[in-house]
Order: structure tokens, then sequence, then C-alpha cells
């Protein structure tokens, strides 16, 4: 059977586009294939006639046969040469020109985030980060793989922190380094048995989140003016797991755990055998009044504490700390190591210097200061249309309002350019209203802005 002839090939090949030669020819190739340009069975040129035609080196057109071949759009026949391979080429409709197919977007995407999590950043603490990465540059690279519970010197670091910070008598064996909150919050769960937890309502949503997606049923407990009510507690499933509460700013109301509540649930977990999960986000920015001491200071063994760097420096660091029992603490570094889930050592050893040479310490006083000022701004400017604020802290302000307030002034807040997050938005089963009012992520000109649009909004009749 005679063998088909070489189709001539209408290709360009330019240098100086920053796209390697080979990489060109597969490109136009593949697209004369798309198009219908050469049919199943069809037979190239040889790469010997092409490189030729296109005045470049052989090497070139055997390259980018190689990977036509690669990726099964071609074949080549020993001592016959290379054919178009039978596959189907066709592509789904394309959208005509000037016309682009974009996948749907937010329009809150766009708008500037009054949010619980963006932390205020000030630009004199660039300095300190640059000192941090210019040490962790200078050290050797390890070799393996990191400790799956962290760097053995950042966990006797932090250690010292929470003592200092929080009142917790801990050392290196009860720390163990994560990527945030939500991921220490996802380790804790996959360390216990299967069975519900319980979340506060309203509460945080990332959280809810996380143990939803481990399949974990959620048992929603009210929260009052001294934080989670521990006697709806006796009312959960026997085979309760954990408890996951914001004992020292209640997210997003703010309110603080009373001592009362915070004995009676260590007390409760107790009884039921449960781990008490205590996120502890964001209790170093408090400036009104120094945090309660944590839940994990009063008993350890039963909770395992949550910290975060991302008030602190920045949510993008993605690095946090689990402190726990040993126990607790060398079950989840285990099944890390099983699963390569090991943190990063630049990171971790970047976070060391900062601490060491007093970086967050600095961090941490500045923005106290900074989110002080605002947050007697805000009350001010709340209180002068009627709303009085309670329970002032850190980078948000929760204010409650009625249903038709809410969507009045969270819809005056996106006219004007703000993503201002409704109280309705974190609650799963209780029905509350209001707004959670972040003020880190502005400037201080966008918060007086965004202050005039809601109490514009609620002097609406």
């Amino acid at each position: 059977m005679p063998r088909p002839h070489a189709q001539p090939l209408a290709l360009s090949l330019r240098r100086g586009t920053g796209l390697a030669l080979p990489v060109q020819l597969a490109a136009q190739i593949r697209d004369l294939l798309r198009r219908g340009a050469l049919a199943p069975g069809s037979r190239l040129p040889s790469s010997r006639t092409l490189a030729a035609e296109l005045g470049v080196a052989r090497a070139v057109v055997e390259q980018g046969y190689d990977q036509l071949q690669a990726e099964g759009w071609t074949q080549a026949l020993r001592g016959a040469g290379t054919f178009v391979t039978d596959v189907d080429v066709r592509r789904p409709p394309v959208a005509p020109l000037g016309s682009p197919v974009r996948a749907p977007r937010d329009d809150r995407s766009r708008l500037i985030p009054l949010d619980t999590g963006t932390p205020w950043q000030d630009p004199r603490g660039d300095a300190g980060w640059r000192r941090a990465w210019r040490e962790v540059a200078l050290q050797r690279m390890p070799t393996g793989y990191p400790d799956a519970a962290g760097l053995r010197e950042l966990r006797e670091e932090l250690a010292g922190y929470v003592g200092r910070r929080r009142g917790i008598a801990c050392t290196a064996d009860h720390v163990l380094v994560t990527a945030g909150t939500t991921h220490a919050w996802s380790l804790v769960l996959d360390n216990l048995p299967a069975g519900p937890v319980a979340v506060e309502d309203p509460g945080y949503r990332a959280a809810a989140a996380v143990a939803t997606d481990a399949d974990r049923k959620l048992v929603d407990v009210p929260v009052d003016s001294e934080g989670i009510d521990v006697g709806s507690l006796t009312e959960a499933p026997a085979d309760l797991r954990a408890v996951y509460v914001t004992p020292a700013h209640q997210h997003p109301l703010g309110v603080t755990m009373s001592v009362r509540r915070r004995m009676a649930l260590l007390a409760e977990a107790t009884r039921r055998r449960v781990l008490v999960v205590e996120d502890d986000y964001d209790s170093e920015l408090r400036y009104d009044m120094a945090p309660l001491p944590a839940l994990a200071a009063l008993d350890l063994d039963r909770v395992a504490y949550l910290g975060t760097s991302s008030k602190i420096v920045q949510p993008g660091l993605r690095l946090g700390w689990l402190v726990a029992s040993t126990a607790v603490v060398a079950g989840i570094a285990a099944r890390r190591t099983r699963g390569h889930d090991h943190p990063s050592w630049p990171l971790q050893a970047a976070l060391l210097s900062m601490l060491r040479e007093g970086h967050l310490d600095r961090l941490v006083r500045s923005a106290r200061r900074v989110y002080a000022e605002r947050s007697r701004l805000v009350v001010e400017r709340l209180g002068a249309c009627g709303h009085h604020v309670d329970d002032v802290a850190g980078m948000y302000v929760a204010v409650p309002l009625s249903a038709r307030q809410e969507t009045a002034v969270v819809a005056a807040a996106g006219e004007a350019g703000f993503a201002l997050p409704p109280l309705s938005a974190f609650c799963r089963t209780v029905a509350r209203h209001g707004v959670v009012l972040g003020f880190g992520a502005v400037d201080d000109r966008q918060l007086q802005r965004v202050l005039d649009v809601v109490e514009g909004a609620l002097k609406q009749p």
C-alpha cells in the first residue's frame, strides 16, 4: 500500500519572542490538528525537510515532533515517517473574538473588605521582616524533611511566648507548628475518634466549614453575654468529641467568656471526656483591658490551644501553633509524618528570627495603638446615631441591628465600595442581625467614609 505524501505545513518560527523554537513548532502543528487542517493518518514532513524549509536546526524539529508524540497527537513509524494519530480533535465552541469567556465573579471581590481577619500592617514592620529573611538566607539549608511537629528551636520560643502572653505553662513538647488556626483545627479533628463536635452559634464560619468538610456533625451552641452557653451542652449527643470556642474574644460577637463559664466548660468537658479547642486568634490585640488567662492555662490536658501569626504579621505567612498535652501533640505529629505534612522550614526559621529579636512584640504594640484609636472613633460615631457598642477589642466590632437595618447598612456599604459582613451570615441556627465592622484593612480616611455611610443608613426611617 503506497504511503501518503507528506503534507506541506504553513509554519513560521520567530526568534527573540521568549518562546523556544521547538515549543513554537509544536504549538503551531497542534493548532493545525485542532482546526482539522491535518486529517488523521496524514504524514508530516521529515525533520530534515522541515528544518530546511524553516531555516532551523534539525534538532528543533525533532524536539517539536517528540513533544507532539508524547502528547499523543502523532506517531512515529520506523522507516516510514511521522503520522497524525486518529484522535478526536474537536474542541468546544469558542466565544467570538472580543467576547472572552470568564469565570463567574463575585461582585464583592472588587470591594474593600471590612472583615474580621485582615489586619492593619505597620509599614515600619517591613524592616523586621527583611531582617528575618536575611538571617534565613544565611543559614545552611537542612537536609531531609523537617520535624512534623516543627523546628525544636521555634517550639521552644513559642512555648516561652504563650507562657509570657497567655500564662500557659508548657514546654516545646507541648507545641506543634501549624499553617494557622483552621489547619490546626483540621489536625485536631483528624486525631479524634469519629463523632460530632460542638461549635459556637453565631461563630467562626471557617471553623464550621472545616468540621463539615471532615464529615463531622455539628452541634450548634448559642452564645450570650458571658460566652458559650455551657448548659446547652447537656443536650449534645453522648459521643460528642470536641467543643470549639473563642473565649478571649468571641467570634464574631466580641464578648469575653466569664470565669464562671470557663470553669463550667472545663468541668463539663472533664465529665464527658471531650476536648476543648480554644481558638485564641487575637487576644494579643486586646487594648481595653488585659485578657483573662487562656483556658489552656487552667487545664492543658483537657484543652488544645490554637494560636496564629495571621493577625500579628500577615495572613499570607500561614503559620500558627497548637499547644496541647504531649499525647495530643505526639499523635498529631505521627499522623503528619505519615502524610508528609511537614511545616515549611524557611517560614519557621523566619518566624523564629522575628520572635527572638522581638519583632512580633513590636508589631503587637503598634497594632494595639492603631486599633484602640479606630475603635474609639467607631464607638463615638455609632453612639452619635443611637447605637451603643460593647466589647470592642481587636480589629472589629459587632453592631446589633434589626433585620431591616442590617440589609440597608450592608447595601449602602456595598454601593460605597465596601464589603461589610452581615451578622446573620455568621449564624447557623440562631437568628441574629447586625453588621460586623472590621477596621484592619482600611486606612483612616476609608474608615471615616465607612462610618459616614453606616451612620447615614442608620438614620434612614
